[in-house]
């Protein structure tokens, strides 16, 4: 270290400049990237009939595409380090809050409701009697 710790925020993200940090970071955002877009096609094809867990999903894609996808330019254009570290930290800030605080209400809700659709299912298939057809009442066949 030959600056001051708050005089690297100003200097160029490069391999120069931050050898130890520069390839893992980009590797890393292209890993998480590629990942992060397979995880999404695999768990929404699992999913296609949950729409919360769809959106949930959604959202988590969008933000990592942001997020990784920045790290990749600010290490292709030799950006400042401020901004690698401010678009780590919000880009892991809005990932807790997608998955901690936005959706545990919507996905609890939605479960709920499942329970419920289970619920009354069962309750309605309950007696053998819901799952025989009546007998239509016989009539005389009218002759032609």
């Amino acid at each position: 270290m030959k600056l001051a710790p708050w005089e690297y925020l100003f200097t160029a993200f490069n391999s120069r400049n931050f050898h130890d940090l520069f390839h893992p970071t980009w590797i890393a955002a292209l890993v998480f990237l590629v990942v992060l877009v397979v995880l999404y096609n695999v768990r929404t094809r699992q999913l296609r009939r949950h729409p919360p867990y769809l959106e949930l999903y959604e959202w988590l894609l969008w933000t990592g595409v942001i997020t990784f996808g920045l790290l990749l330019i600010y290490a292709v254009f030799v950006f400042d380090f401020i901004f690698v570290l401010a678009t780590i930290v919000i880009g892991c800030a809005v990932f807790v809050w997608i998955r901690f605080v936005r959706f545990p209400p919507i996905l609890a809700t939605y479960e709920t409701k499942l329970a419920r659709e289970r619920y009354l299912s069962r309750l309605k298939y309950a007696r053998p009697e819901a799952t025989i057809r009546s007998k239509t009442s016989k009539r005389p066949r009218r002759r032609r």
